[in-house]
């Protein structure tokens, strides 16, 4: 391949192409994606495109790296699940980890291994106020305590970046998944997005060097959280846009390949309805993305809105497009391992996860009136 630094994404792009192929239906089945390749993507700094050169990196902007999130949503969710986490462990690194501690650490992430990021448990999920894991000093170490549920890529990483509560505040420790003490528990019957290692966490009196905690910390377990979702924002926003362009190109490829009543699918005017609005979904999706790329890129302060922005706008869109292409495929599209019947359930993920429908409309909402002011 080559080298994806210097590209305009096209090359990244025909390598996934080539390494999902047509296995994506198949990883879905088993729940499991291989190994070797993760690494190897990982290797290639293609799992957090975002990552600086001077960690190992690719340097690439959000755009870029959206537009080949999209491109890998289009072909396997859970593979692109993987790519969320990836990224927004990196991405986490950089805002939170001091300088020595990122030129540790963000390396390990562009030269190989893999990371998860754990901060949502039973009783904490959106209320940030009520999380329960403990990340306590003691002398020249840390110990960590608590249980983390539904932690994407946990089941595969090497290391866990765990949101937790200090003595002063909040924090975030970087947890080798081989700690003594550390329990990774595969979730195995996932709604969506069926390989993407989602697991639960089990922590009990992990102990670490004193270096393990992210110097960002002591802070509200809101705002350190908010770190890390508005990457997670954007590249599920991306995701879901790829989630669409998959609906709608099999829907136009059935509709205009089948006949009832002695007319094109597509010529009925129901169905040419379904086609109009998957359109209009993913239209909306693309240009809410590309504006929250670019408020990104641009170190706009208006960023974290238009990442909620553009998550709520694709998410729905790729949720209620999915419906959409099953209905124009009917007994074709609702069948296990097609691509809408995958799509179905992984874009349904998509409304809950980096924050539900309901809270980017609350987040929503009061930007509205804090603007109106």
């Amino acid at each position: 391949m080559a080298d994806t630094s210097h590209a305009d994404g096209t090359e990244a792009e025909e390598l996934f192409t080539a390494l999902v192929g047509d296995r994506a239906a198949e990883w879905d089945r088993t729940g499991e994606l291989p190994l070797g390749l993760l690494h190897d993507l990982g290797s290639r700094g293609l799992l957090c495109a975002q990552a600086p050169a001077v960690h190992g990196g690719l340097g690439w902007t959000s755009r870029r790296n959206g537009e080949l999130t999209a491109h890998v949503g289009a072909l396997c969710s859970s593979l692109r699940s993987v790519m969320t986490s990836q990224g927004m462990a990196a991405w986490t690194l950089r805002r939170l980890a001091g300088a020595d501690q990122q030129a540790s650490l963000v390396p390990r992430l562009t030269g190989g291994e893999l990371a998860a990021v754990a901060f949502t448990e039973a009783g904490a999920g959106s209320d940030l106020s009520a999380l329960r894991t403990r990340i306590t000093s003691d002398g020249d170490e840390v110990v960590v305590d608590g249980v983390k549920v539904w932690a994407t890529n946990a089941a595969y990483a090497d290391l866990l970046v765990v949101f937790g509560r200090t003595e002063q505040g909040a924090g975030a420790v970087v947890v080798p998944a081989s700690a003594p003490g550390v329990r990774v528990e595969r979730i195995t019957d996932a709604h969506g997005c069926r390989a993407a290692g989602h697991a639960d966490i089990h922590l009990d009196g992990v102990r670490l060097p004193a270096d393990a905690l992210l110097q960002g910390h002591d802070r509200t377990p809101a705002l350190l959280v908010t770190t890390a979702l508005s990457y997670g924002r954007m590249s599920v926003a991306w995701g879901s846009l790829g989630i669409l362009r998959a609906c709608l190109a099999a829907a136009a490829r059935h509709a205009g390949g089948r006949e009832q009543f002695g007319t094109r699918l597509s010529d009925h005017q129901l169905v040419a309805r379904h086609l109009a609005e998957l359109f209009v979904a993913e239209q909306h999706a693309a240009r809410a993305c590309e504006h929250a790329s670019a408020q990104w890129d641009e170190g706009s302060p208006d960023m974290v809105v238009a990442a909620v922005l553009a998550k709520h706008v694709a998410a729905t869109g790729a949720a209620r497009g999915a419906e959409r292409a099953v209905q124009v495929l009917a007994s074709a599209g609702a069948r296990e391992g097609h691509v809408v019947a995958r799509a179905h359930r992984d874009a349904k993920l998509m409304e809950i996860i980096e924050g539900s429908n309901e809270i980017c409309e609350l987040v929503l909402a009061r930007h509205v009136m804090s603007a109106a002011g």
